[in-house]
Formats: C-alpha cells, structure tokens, sequence
C-alpha cells in the first residue's frame, strides 16, 4: 500500500491527488497562474487560459484562491485574458462571478470572484510613486540599446519590443526580459550587462523613493531569483558568460532572470497565505483570526515568525488541508565564473513559489495536518529559465510471463537537490496542461458529491 500523498516527494500519483481535492471538505486550494493552469509566454499579451479550467474553480467556490506576482487588473492583467476566453464582456463575468478570487502582486492586490479590487494597507503616495515607474523603466531600456544596438536581422522596431517588455501594472512595474532574451541569446554577454543594468535601475528607483519620504515602503523582486542574501535581498540569476565552444548558447542555455518587479514591501507570497487563510477562515467561522484589517504589509517576513502567527491565532479544529499549488522552484549550483555573484559550489535555492510552499510545509507540525505542496513542470512553455523534471522510463518492465509487475514511471530529478529543505509531494510533469486536466476532474468529482450530498 503506497503511503499518503502528504508523506511522498514528487509523486506521481494524481488519482490520489484528484480524490483528494474532490473528496476534503475543509480544503484550501492556493495556486499560482503562470506556469501553473496557463502556460509561460515570452509576451505577456498572448496568454490564453482555459474556459473549461476557470468554470472548474467556481466548483470549489470558496475553497480556492489564487496567489500570483501578476495582477488582475490592466491590459497584461489575469482579469482580461479571463474575458477574451470566455468571450463575454466585464459586466456579464461579473455577473456570473467567474474572475479568479484571490492575491495579486505578491499579496497586495484582493479581488472577488465579482472583479472588485482593492489595495489593502497602501497609501495613494505608494501608488502614485509606482505609476511614475514604468517610464523610467522604458528610458533605461532605450539608453541600454543605445549603446547595444539589436542586429539588423531582426525584422521589428525596437518600440515593439519594448511595448511587450514593459509592464504599466498598478501596484507592482515590472520589466519582463523574456521577449528580448532570444534577440541576445547568442550574445550572452551583453544580455548579462541588460541584467545588471535592470538591478541598478530599480535599486536607483529605491533610492529615490527614499528621498521622496518613501522609505522602505517597496523592494525589489526577481524571477527565477537564487534565493536572499545575508541582508534579506533577492539574488539576481545571470545569464552565463561562458559560451559552449561552437554554439554561440550560453553554457547552460538559460536565461536566468527574466523578471524586474518593483514592488511594495510585505508583497512576498508567505505572507499571502496568511491573508488568505485569515479570509477562509472568516468564511467558516465568522471570524477573522488575525483580524479584518490584517493584510500582508502587516505581517513579519521570517519564516518562523509566520509560523508562531498562525499557531498562536488559528484554531487547530478549523484548519483546512491546504493545497500550495506552484511552478517556480529553483536550486543553483554556482560555478564562480563571469556574470555570478556565488562564488564556490554553494547550491542557491530560490523562485517566487519557493517560500509560500515552505510555509505550507512547515505548518504541518504545529496543527498535524497533511498539507500538500504540488509541482508543475512548466518547463514546456516559451521561457529558457525552467529545468525539466527528469523521469523514469516507462519501459522500465520486465519478463511479463513471468508475473514480474510492471514498475510505475517516477520522477528521478526535481527542482531541488537532496538537502533542500522544501518536498514537494505531488508532481505534473506534463505542465499545465496535465495540471489543468486533472484539477477539472476533481472538480466534477467535487461537484458530484455536492450533489448526492
């Protein structure tokens, strides 16, 4: 008898997982987008997401939230790709409360399953200052390309480019390399000196939100990232110098970071999870155990302080099975070497999904729950930054006629590495895609039991 999912690492086993979501009725579904029901894009704008997909979250109405570093709102918003693939206007996806409830930019962006947004705990001096950035962001770009024009054998003005690259959000600016990653892929040098040309521009921008009286109010967040430094920043991921002989690739064929995000201070998903946990909880209850103004600017950033909150303020009997759904997990070997910062062979681990999955792990031990961390492998999609998992053959099998069983496909390399802390239980190797299809059935398996109920 195999053991429970909570106790497995990468499993595979996603007839187990859909009896779950279907059957818990104390269930908290937490799930990032991008990577995770939609796939990765080099430009923004074309992101689709299924019909099928959205109409499955209203199965588990307030048992599913989504935490995402994007945002609902805007022409790059989840809200507006929400609409084009439901073909239906504003109005009418608010009507039928189809928008996807939930976290955005890190945690400081609530919407409703009706599309109201609010900021909860920022100040309109915040937001005022971060509608300046985007510009700023675009003025650097152009002075970079200045000085490193892009190849005359790219067909499309540098302004499309940039169209696609800066991203005007509310409440978190971001650049997103991604579409200008393949026009440098053969120059890896020059695409590191965008990198770091991108950190001194929003580092300069933390200054001068300081001297505007804005102090520590944002901070900066990269992705894929190489985890924090000793002082709690974000590790940038270079792209390799070092090309492999004859190819013109960088050694490891990926980009590393591709995401520039200026950001309000608290908009770190761990904290998103107790904000959403102090809403399911208000839902069940009547009650909110961290109270009605909690909100994510108001919470402490180390792990263990999280962890002391919700012991300290949640009833242990109305803990619901939580269910951290993410894609982006990484652990880096640095190789010294040009364009790093990590010197010697010290693994970084890193990835804006990291954390918020650490913290439904570690809240296992002080309630006894069986909380599940489930991985997609969104290595299939557009971006170079994503490494695959690696399988077991299928074929693996033996002499049939002599009754030996067949040995069931596992996942032999994940994420991590064998000291990471993090164990993910429940892996989709076929991305997305995969994810998406199983989570729909569970919700009709969901919706059965409702009915029969």
């Amino acid at each position: 008898m195999s053991r429970p999912l909570h106790q497995q690492t990468l499993s595979l086993d996603h007839g187990a997982f859909v009896k779950t979501l279907a059957a818990t009725e104390n269930l908290l579904i937490i799930q990032d987008l991008d990577g995770v029901c939609m796939g990765l894009v080099n430009d923004p704008l074309t992101r689709i997401i299924s019909p099928s997909y959205i109409q499955a979250t209203q199965a588990f109405g307030p048992h599913f939230y989504v935490l995402t570093n994007g945002e609902h709102t805007g022409r790059r918003g989840v809200n507006q790709i929400v609409e084009t693939s439901l073909k239906q206007a504003p109005a009418v996806v608010s009507q039928q409360q189809q928008y996807l409830p939930g976290l955005a930019a890190g945690g400081v962006q609530w919407q409703n399953r009706d599309g109201v947004v609010t900021h909860p705990g920022v100040s309109q001096a915040e937001l005022s200052f971060l509608k300046a950035v985007p510009a700023k962001m675009e003025a650097c770009l152009r002075a970079f390309f200045a000085q490193h024009p892009l190849s005359t054998e790219f067909q499309q003005p540098l302004d499309t480019y940039l169209a696609a690259t800066v991203l005007d959000n509310i409440a978190s600016p971001t650049v997103n390399l991604n579409t200008l990653y393949p026009l440098l892929a053969k120059d890896p040098s020059t695409f590191a000196a965008l990198q770091k040309r991108m950190r001194s521009q929003l580092e300069d921008l933390l200054i001068e939100a300081t001297q505007q009286g804005l102090g520590d109010c944002f901070f900066i967040h990269y992705a894929p990232n190489l985890g924090r430094d000793r002082s709690g920043n974000e590790i940038v991921w270079f792209c390799d110098d070092a090309a492999e002989p004859g190819s013109g690739q960088s050694a490891s064929g990926q980009s590393g970071t591709t995401d520039y995000q200026f950001m309000l201070r608290g908009a770190i998903k761990e904290v998103g999870v107790l904000a959403l946990l102090n809403r399911y909880y208000f839902h069940q209850t009547g009650r909110y155990p961290l109270g009605e103004s909690f909100n994510v600017r108001r919470a402490p950033h180390d792990m263990d302080a999280l962890v002391s909150l919700v012991a300290e303020n949640f009833d242990p009997a109305q803990m619901p099975l939580i269910v951290g759904v993410g894609d982006t997990v990484t652990a880096q070997q640095s190789a010294g070497g040009v364009g790093s910062e990590v010197v010697g062979s010290e693994v970084k681990r890193g990835g804006s999904d990291r954390n918020f999955l650490q913290l439904i792990q570690n809240l296992k031990e002080p309630f006894n729950s069986q909380h599940l961390t489930v991985y997609v492998d969104s290595s299939g999609g557009e971006l170079k930054n994503r490494r695959p998992l690696k399988l077991s053959s299928p074929t693996q099998l033996s002499n049939q006629a002599a009754n030996i069983p067949q040995i069931p496909q596992q996942v032999i390399s994940g994420p991590g590495d064998p000291a990471d802390p993090l164990r993910l239980n429940v892996a989709f190797p076929g991305g997305h895609m995969q994810y998406c299809q199983f989570f729909e059935k569970a919700a009709r398996e969901r919706s059965l039991r409702l009915i029969q109920v």
